[in-house]
């Protein structure tokens, strides 16, 4: 087993030929009238014995730890979210704090023991995060100072960032509208998050916007996977061909990912047939359907780095009382283009991919 010996201010002290005194002033950055020529002598010493001033020493001294305290829900498991992480790790990174990640599962005893841990540590800054967009109730004991991420607290009270899911909504419809569509589904969630009225509401301000009247029964809900959204549109196909979409939002990827298969089982073509618009641009979903899919991107790294830069005080943004909306770009894509020229006959519509074989 190797003893590793580590290196002394003293003996920073005798390479650089001064004294030890004036070793913790340079390397603590205290100001002082040493010549700029000492304080280089110092730094070339110090790397040549290997020293490093002790982080424990220094937090007591400016009572700061460098550290950040982050915890979540299900982030640190899930690829989907995992952009947050790193956005909010290389703002800590950038400022030379060090992350400390709990993730709960959503249990309230490792949530409340984790920020009791958080605490004693002394951890310059806290972060609350979650997987998807929400309203929380803020548990006991966070600092005032702490940022939510991708959640907002139930009464305010904590600066927070979430995605503009309304503005994201409109976006996506309105890249159906401009490319000529005036039949346009929305496939919505069976699980009623806030995303969910946030992006119908988009979808009906940009209908309404373009002079379409919003149809209900247009509108149709399924689980938030590729089966529940073949499922739910497979119903829209079978509307009558002067009520059927020409095009359609979905909820996430996933759904959409449903949409295709449906569509493809009834002999229809995207986007020559039928245009579809996703959200989140899921990596490894999105860009590798055929063809890709237009999406509207969740801000997850933006959102991550703003969460981390306000929380340091290195950005002076966040209201307490107003959650900060970032901005959800589109990302285009290959499955959008116009209508088509007249519906599928029915018998296109609702021939099976056997039926249609030879």
């Amino acid at each position: 087993m190797w003893n590793v010996v580590r290196a002394r201010i003293s003996d920073v002290a005798a390479a650089a030929g001064v004294s030890v005194t004036t070793v913790s002033l340079v390397m603590n950055d205290v100001e002082s009238r040493i010549p700029e020529q000492t304080r280089q002598r110092v730094r070339d010493a110090a790397r040549a014995v290997g020293y490093a001033p002790s982080s424990v020493a220094r937090g007591l001294r400016t009572q700061q730890t460098r550290t950040v305290g982050l915890i979540s829900d299900q982030i640190a498991t899930t690829p989907f979210a995992g952009r947050m992480l790193a956005g909010a790790q290389d703002a800590a990174r950038e400022s030379g704090h060090l992350v400390f990640l709990v993730n709960t599962d959503g249990d309230p005893v490792i949530e409340r023991d984790a920020i009791t841990a958080l605490s004693a540590q002394q951890v310059d800054a806290m972060i609350y995060a979650c997987m998807w967009h929400r309203v929380v109730e803020a548990p006991e004991g966070l600092p005032a100072s702490t940022v939510f991420l991708d959640c907002r607290p139930d009464g305010g009270g904590f600066r927070s960032v979430v995605p503009d899911d309304r503005a994201g909504g409109l976006a996506a419809v309105r890249e159906l509208v401009a490319a000529g569509h005036r039949r346009i589904a929305f496939l919505d969630t069976d699980d009623a998050p806030i995303a969910s009225t946030l992006r119908y509401d988009g979808y009906v301000e940009a209908l309404t916007e373009a002079g379409i009247p919003v149809d209900p029964a247009l509108r149709v809900a399924g689980e938030t996977s590729a089966q529940g959204g073949r499922a739910a549109f497979d119903g829209l196909l079978d509307l009558p061909d002067d009520r059927r979409p020409t095009a359609v939002f979905c909820f996430n990827d996933r759904m959409a990912v449903g949409v295709y298969t449906a569509a493809h089982h009834r002999g229809l073509e995207i986007p020559r047939d039928l245009s579809v618009v996703g959200y989140d641009d899921q990596q490894l979903i999105a860009a590798e359907q055929d063809p890709p899919l237009t999406t509207i991107a969740l801000p997850h790294y933006a959102m991550g780095r703003w969460a981390m830069e306000v929380a340091l005080g290195v950005r002076a943004e966040g209201d307490e009382d107003a959650a900060h909306l970032m901005e959800c770009p589109v990302i285009r894509r290959g499955s959008v283009g116009p209508p088509p020229a007249q519906v599928a006959k029915p018998n296109r519509r609702r021939a099976s991919h056997t039926e249609r074989l030879p």
